[in-house]
C-alpha cells in the first residue's frame, strides 16, 4: 500500500496566509506516515481580478521558496519524508517569445522531500467558459496557457501524470499520460458551485475508467478571503465574491470513490488514502484496454 493525502483548504489572497495552513496540513500528514500529499489549483492565492492575480504572483516566488525550505524542515524534524504536489501561480515568463506577454502562469509544481523542485507543469486548458445560470470566467485574460504535456514522475506512491483543473475535460490529456506510463493522476482544482455540482463526480470517475488509473482530485472549498486589506469598504472590490465547490476524492482504476472530503466543512482538512498498486495491475490484467485499443483504426496518438 502506499499512503497519499490530499491537503483540502480554502485559499484566500494572502500567500503567507495559505503557506501557514499548507505547512501545519504536512505537518499532520507526516505524522500519519502520508507519502505524498496533494494540494488543490492557486494554493498561494485566490485573487478578485486578473489585475490582482498580476500582483499577487510577485510574491509567489518567495511562497515557493518558503514551502519548500517548510518541505525540508519538516521532513527533517520528523525524520520521515513526503514529496508534496502543489498548484502556484508564477509571474510572466520572460525566457521566449511571449516575454511581452504579462499573464502569469498557473503551475503545478511537484516538491521532494528535500526541498526540491522536480517539476513543474503549466495548464494547458484555460477555463474560458459563460455557464448558463452561472458566472462568466475567461482564465485567458490573466493566465498564459502552457505548451507541454507534463512527463510522467515516479514517486513514493506511483507514477504519476498532472494536470490541473479544466484539463480534466480534455480525455486526450488523461489517455496520453497513461499511455505514458501514468498509475496515478492528479488534477488540483478550483471549480465553480455551478460546475461542480454538475460534474466533478462524473468527471473524476470517468478520467479513472478511461484510463484505469488512480485519480487524485484535490479542491479548494469554501468561500476564499479575496479582500483581505482593502480598507475602503466603497472598493467595487468588496463586492466580489470566490467560491469553491470542494468535494475533494480519491477514485480507484474500478470507478469507485476510495476517500472524499467532508463536505459539511470548510476548515483545512486531509483525506487520506492507501493506493493499491497490485489492485490496479488485476484490473488492468483483467480487461487490457491498452492491449484493445484500436490504433490502426485512431492511429498511435493514445
Amino acid at each position: 500500500m502506499n499512503k497519499v493525502a490530499i491537503g483540502q483548504l480554502c485559499s484566500s489572497c494572502s500567500p503567507d496566509l495559505n503557506l501557514q495552513t499548507v505547512t501545519r496540513l504536512i505537518d499532520s500528514a507526516l505524522l500519519q506516515d502520508v507519502k505524498l500529499i496533494f494540494f488543490p489549483e492557486a494554493t498561494d492565492y485566490i485573487a478578485r481580478s486578473a489585475s490582482h492575480s498580476k500582483e499577487l504572483a510577485l510574491q509567489s516566488p518567495k511562497f515557493v521558496d518558503d514551502l519548500c525550505q517548510a518541505v525540508s524542515d519538516l521532513c527533517h524534524k520528523h525524520e520521515k519524508q513526503i514529496n508534496v504536489s502543489i498548484g502556484v501561480h508564477l509571474p510572466a515568463s520572460d525566457t521566449h517569445e511571449e516575454s511581452r506577454d504579462t499573464r502569469v502562469r498557473n503551475c503545478l509544481l511537484y516538491i521532494d522531500h528535500e526541498g526540491k523542485i522536480l517539476q513543474s507543469y503549466q495548464k494547458l486548458h484555460l477555463f474560458d467558459v459563460d455557464v448558463p445560470n452561472g458566472p462568466v470566467l475567461k482564465e485567458s485574460q490573466s493566465v498564459q496557457p502552457g505548451r507541454e504535456i507534463a512527463p510522467i514522475l515516479n514517486t513514493p506512491a506511483g507514477k504519476l501524470g498532472s494536470a490541473i483543473c479544466f484539463d480534466i475535460r480534455f480525455p486526450e490529456l488523461s489517455l496520453k499520460l497513461r499511455s505514458n506510463g501514468a498509475e496515478i493522476l492528479c488534477f488540483p482544482s478550483a471549480f465553480t458551485m455551478k460546475t461542480g455540482e454538475a460534474h466533478w463526480e462524473f468527471l473524476a470517475r470517468a478520467r479513472a475508467l478511461d484510463t484505469q488509473c488512480y485519480v487524485i482530485m484535490p479542491a479548494q472549498q469554501g468561500e476564499h478571503q479575496v479582500n483581505l486589506g482593502v480598507t475602503n469598504s466603497s472598493d467595487e472590490a468588496t463586492t466580489v465574491k470566490r467560491i469553491s465547490w470542494g468535494h475533494s476524492m480519491i477514485v480507484n482504476p474500478w470507478g469507485h470513490i476510495v476517500a472524499s472530503a467532508d463536505i459539511t466543512n470548510d476548515n483545512p482538512q486531509l483525506i487520506i488514502a492507501d493506493l493499491d498498486l497490485a489492485a490496479q495491475k488485476k484490473i488492468r490484467t483483467d480487461m487490457p484496454l491498452w492491449d484493445q485499443r484500436r490504433r490502426d483504426v485512431f492511429g498511435d496518438y493514445f
